[in-house]
């Protein structure tokens, strides 16, 4: 999933990086092949460079090696929604055919199941983004027909729906899983399996997600990961990380 969400990513693009794995997907492109891609976090950091990988949005190696730290809201009114920033990466615990997003609540809102951290910066990310890209791994309980609680906005129900909102980026175009990449089908904007990773079969695809999922007629087999991608992956290590 590291490695594929590294691929989609192209020099001299704005990233806004998360923690996690969209942070070690960025800062692996960024060794690999999209030198200058800048990577923008939400606490303030502009085009930061760290030797090692983050704990958290607020990690000090983040501003020792930006080009420029700035106030959080700055960040989001001078440069998320003017619209300044090609790649956002987002991901949640629900996931719909549209490509919304639940982070908030599983069950009713008023008496949930399960209480979730909520929405944080992610609404305003899937707005103003040029570009979305979703990484979460693929699972039944995950991938649903309808989200419990829509969060964050991806397609809303179908074409159209971003453009009367106001939304200025294109929303999700890629979702990235541990078994392929959904795609948004350009007429519909209902998320279509487009290529699967070495090994994994359409069946296991279709057993994992919650509605009735359009398969591309090219369906893709990803390239699996070079040599030199896991090398430098596995040299990447997280502050404070120890071993050999």
């Amino acid at each position: 999933m590291t490695v594929a969400a590294a691929r989609t990513l192209r020099d001299g693009q704005v990233c806004f990086v998360g923690i996690g794995l969209p942070s070690r997907a960025a800062n692996l492109a960024r060794r690999l092949h999209a030198p200058e891609l800048v990577l923008i976090y939400e606490s303030g950091t502009i085009g930061s460079r760290p030797e090692e990988l983050p704990l958290s949005i607020g990690d000090g190696i983040l501003a020792e090696s930006a080009r420029t730290v700035v106030s959080v809201p700055e960040i989001f009114n001078y440069w998320l929604q003017p619209g300044r920033i090609d790649v956002g990466f987002l991901s949640g615990a629900q996931l719909d055919r549209f490509g919304n997003i639940n982070t908030t609540v599983i069950g009713e809102y008023d008496e949930p199941t399960v209480r979730l951290p909520g929405a944080g910066g992610a609404p305003e990310i899937a707005a103003h983004c040029r570009e979305v890209v979703i990484v979460m791994r693929h699972a039944r309980r995950a991938f649903v027909e309808g989200v419990d609680f829509v969060t964050t906005m991806g397609h809303g129900s179908g074409p159209g729906d971003r453009c009367a909102l106001g939304l200025r980026g294109a929303g999700p175009t890629t979702v990235i899983t541990d078994l392929g990449l959904l795609e948004p089908d350009p007429e519909t904007a209902e998320l279509v399996l487009t290529a699967v990773h070495e090994g994994v079969t359409v069946e296991q695809v279709r057993a994992e997600t919650g509605w009735e999922l359009v398969i591309a007629d090219d369906l893709a087999v990803t390239a699996p990961p070079s040599e030199e991608e896991l090398s430098t992956l596995r040299s990447m290590r997280t502050v404070g990380e120890n071993g050999p």
